[in-house]
C-alpha cells in the first residue's frame, strides 16, 4: 500500500472492519467537530463501537444542558449499528482519595455522566479506579466503592441503565486497580454493597504492561484472563482498551502508541482480538492523534491483526502530511 494514501482512503470507504464472531471495536473520537460528524466518522473508518467524552475531560464543570444534537446522535448510532457506546469519565475524577472536596466533586461528575448517559445512548461509563493518595490500598478501595454507591444511588436501575466500568491502572501515584487482585478487591467490596449488577471492568493493555504484566507473550495474556475469570468472572469484563505502549515493562508509566508499533506488539494484540473467551467484550482504541486521521490507520491495523494480515503501513511523515491536509480541507 503506497505510503502517500490519505486516512480516508486507508479507511476503505467505510467498509466495516471485520472481527471474529461479530466482535465490536472502535476508537475514542474527539467530539469537537460535533456529535453527528463523530458518528459519521466512526462509520467511515469501519468502526462497530465508539468511545467519547461527553464534556470537557479536564474540567469539573459540566454543561447544564445536553448538546442539542445528542438525541439525533443516539438515533444515528443505532441506524449505523455502532454499539456499545462508552463515555469516558473526566480525567479529574478520583473516588479513591481521602480529600473530601475532591471526593464530592468526583461523585458529582460521575453521577452527571450516569444520569445523562441514556440521552447519548451510552451503555458504559468508563472510570479510572483512582488513587488512594497515601491513605492505603484498603482505604482507597473502600472509598472508591462508597463513591460508586453514592453516584449510583440517584440513577434508576434497569435493563437500559448504564454500567459503571472500572479501569485498571498502570500503577503510578498510589493508584489502585493495578493488579487483577486489586480489581477483585473492588468487586468484592462493591458486591457486599449490592453493586455487582451495576459494575463491570475494563482492562487497558498499556496499563497492564506498565503495571508489569508481560502481555507481549500470549501465554501471559492467558494467565491474566484466567486470573480475572477465577477472581471476578470474565462475564464482568465489558471493555478492553487496546493500546500499544512505548513505556518499559513495569515502569508504572502510561504512554500509548499505534497498534503494533510499541513494546506489546502485534502478536499480543491479535491474540486478544481472537481470544475465544472474549467474544462478548468490546474493544476500544485510545491511540494517539485520532483527530489527524490516525483513527483510520489504527482501525485498519485492527482489522489486519484480527485477520492475520500484514499490518497496514504505519503513519510516516508523508501520510501525516496527507492526513492533516485532508482534515483541514474537510473542516
Amino acid at each position: 500500500m503506497p505510503l502517500s494514501l490519505t486516512a480516508d482512503r486507508i479507511a476503505e470507504s467505510g467498509r466495516r472492519v471485520e472481527l471474529p464472531g461479530g466482535r465490536r471495536a472502535g476508537p475514542h473520537l474527539p467530539v469537537g467537530p460535533g456529535l453527528l460528524r463523530v458518528a459519521q466518522r466512526a462509520a467511515e473508518i469501519g468502526a462497530s463501537a465508539l468511545q467519547i467524552f461527553s464534556d470537557n475531560p479536564a474540567a469539573w464543570r459540566r454543561r447544564a444542558e445536553l448538546p442539542p444534537d445528542a438525541p439525533e446522535f443516539r438515533l444515528r448510532l443505532a441506524e449505523l449499528d455502532i454499539a456499545p457506546l462508552a463515555i469516558h469519565a473526566a480525567y479529574l475524577v478520583n473516588l479513591a482519595g481521602p480529600d473530601e472536596d475532591l471526593f464530592s466533586r468526583s461523585v458529582g461528575v460521575l453521577r452527571h455522566e450516569l444520569i445523562h448517559a441514556p440521552a447519548f445512548g451510552a451503555r458504559f461509563i468508563n472510570v479510572h479506579a483512582g488513587s488512594h493518595r497515601g491513605s492505603g490500598l484498603q482505604a482507597g478501595v473502600a472509598r472508591l466503592v462508597e463513591g460508586l454507591t453514592q453516584a449510583l444511588a440517584e440513577v434508576p436501575d434497569g435493563p437500559d441503565a448504564p454500567l459503571v466500568v472500572v479501569e485498571n491502572s498502570a500503577g503510578g501515584g498510589d493508584s489502585i486497580g493495578v493488579t487483577v487482585e486489586q480489581l477483585a478487591a473492588v468487586f468484592e467490596t462493591a458486591s457486599a454493597r449490592g453493586l455487582d449488577g451495576r459494575l463491570a471492568f475494563c482492562l487497558d493493555t498499556a496499563h497492564l504492561w506498565g503495571a508489569g504484566y508481560k502481555i507481549a507473550e500470549t501465554a501471559e495474556i492467558d494467565l491474566v484472563l484466567d486470573d480475572f475469570d477465577r477472581l471476578i468472572g470474565l462475564e464482568r469484563l465489558a471493555m478492553i482498551h487496546l493500546n500499544d505502549t512505548t513505556c518499559e515493562l513495569g515502569s508504572r508509566h502510561d504512554r500509548h502508541t499505534h497498534l503494533g508499533e510499541g513494546r506489546i506488539g502485534p502478536a499480543a494484540m491479535a491474540h486478544l482480538l481472537r481470544h475465544p473467551a472474549l467474544g462478548h467484550v468490546a474493544f476500544y482504541l485510545e491511540t494517539p492523534r485520532m483527530e489527524h486521521g490516525y483513527d483510520a490507520v489504527n482501525m485498519a491495523r485492527l482489522g489486519d491483526l484480527a485477520a492475520g494480515r500484514p499490518l497496514t503501513p504505519g503513519p510516516d511523515r508523508q501520510v501525516e502530511d496527507d492526513v492533516e491536509l485532508a482534515v483541514e480541507t474537510d473542516a
